[in-house]
């Protein structure tokens, strides 16, 4: 074990909470906008996907940077990623001018998600409230 395991996964659960909490609060502020990419998918409900999106980016994203029930928020956070690639960056349904940046964006959700899956796997480390309220 490393000396420095519980601050590469405190900085790694930051980073990656760095991803999500801005981009659900954007969705806050750009609440129409949202609604209207969502239903522009085809998806139903854009208006609860919308609201859905919002509380996993920003409530799990929360949760994951303070370690809160965080093997759970990482798991939920990781369906969520996977989920978003296939339906919003669906690289091999789309036009050869959107391909390269979506496929890109498509597999940055798969890394995100892996990440997501060690934070499941291994806990959120001793600097997490998990760690501290399980003492």
């Amino acid at each position: 074990m490393s000396k420095f395991q519980n601050a590469y996964a405190l900085v790694g659960r930051l980073l990656i909470a760095l991803l999500f909490v801005p981009a659900g609060l954007s969705k806050i502020g750009g609440f129409d906008g949202t609604v209207g990419y969502i239903a522009s998918k085809g998806l139903p409900a854009p208006t609860l996907g919308a609201v859905v999106a919002i509380l996993v980016e920003v409530g799990l994203g929360l949760a994951l940077a303070f370690g809160f029930k965080a093997r759970a928020a990482a798991l939920v956070l990781a369906i969520f990623s996977v989920a978003s690639g296939i339906f919003f960056h669906n690289f091999w349904a789309m036009e050869a001018a959107q391909v390269m940046v979506n496929q890109i964006m498509f597999m940055k959700n798969l890394a995100i998600a892996g990440g997501l899956l060690g934070v499941a796997a291994w806990g959120a480390g001793a600097y997490s409230l998990d760690a501290k309220f399980s003492k």
